[in-house]
């Protein structure tokens, strides 16, 4: 009896333990799921918010965007594209997100949801440096206005065309419209504040500023509307953090200077 009792304890004991040893190596076994990388919409061709140096992204949207990552534990990719293309490939599920100097406007909500303003931006008109004959907005009239695709400087100028009189050419990248206006064939362009303030600084690009600014645009980063709802905290949550320490400031004072931080 005794001996029986060893033996039944025996195959009990070894049971159990192929069944550890059967477990554990079903759990070995179990691939560990990739971690999400949301893949971010630029436009780098939209100094000093998003540029290319080498093989190097810069500018204050990258930053922001990478220290918001960072801050929040999640991971990025950059998909630079045209600006006129980042809505559309969002709603081609091809971007989780986007931050290309993006002006929040009630037709873009539509389509959708903006984090937080970020950046006081705000249009302007620019023409070629020795133009005397155009001071503000009325002085368009019977001209020739350049503008980017996809922008609210586009919009702008779209919208008020019959009202200002003017005719309106579309690019799809800035360089290509700051040139139409440097070599006389358009009379102007609208574009937003900031970016060409600091094109202008950078480089000789033989164009000026006039007038008043047009309206008090504000950028902001999206996420296709009614989903990414938990990423639009993050990154609502990394901004406000990055504001609150100083990180934010510091990444405005590298392109624009100590002056320029915004106060949001």
């Amino acid at each position: 009896m005794k001996k029986l009792g060893l033996l039944s304890m025996f195959l009990i004991l070894t049971i159990f333990i192929s069944a550890c040893g059967t477990n554990e190596g079903k759990n070995a076994g179990e691939e560990k799921k990739p971690e999400k990388v949301y893949k971010v919409g630029v436009d780098t061709t939209y100094p000093p918010f998003e540029f290319k140096e080498g093989n190097d992204y810069k500018g204050i949207d990258i930053e922001l965007i990478n220290a918001i990552a960072k801050d929040q534990d999640f991971k990025i990719k950059l998909s630079p594209m045209d600006f006129g293309g980042i809505i559309p490939a969002m709603q081609a599920n091809q971007l989780d997100v986007a931050i290309a100097g993006m002006s929040i406007t009630e037709e873009r909500k539509k389509v959708v949801d903006f984090s937080t303003p970020y950046f006081d931006a705000g249009l302007t008109i620019v023409v070629k440096k020795d133009n005397t004959s155009t001071k503000t907005v009325k002085d368009l009239k019977g001209k020739t206005i350049a503008v980017k695709k996809g922008t609210t400087g586009a919009k702008y100028a779209q919208d008020n065309a019959t009202k200002l009189g003017i005719k309106v050419v579309q690019f799809n990248d800035s360089p290509a419209m700051f040139q139409e206006v440097a070599n006389g064939n358009a009379d102007a362009l609208i574009e937003d504040y900031p970016v060409i303030s600091y094109a202008i600084a950078q480089k000789d690009l033989g164009l000026k500023i006039v007038g008043d600014r047009l309206n008090g645009d504000q950028y902001g980063i999206a996420v296709l509307k009614g989903q990414n709802g938990d990423l639009l905290k993050k990154i609502n949550d990394g901004l406000a953090n990055l504001k609150k320490d100083g990180t934010y400031d510091e990444i405005i004072k590298t392109y624009l200077g100590k002056n320029k931080v915004n106060k949001h």
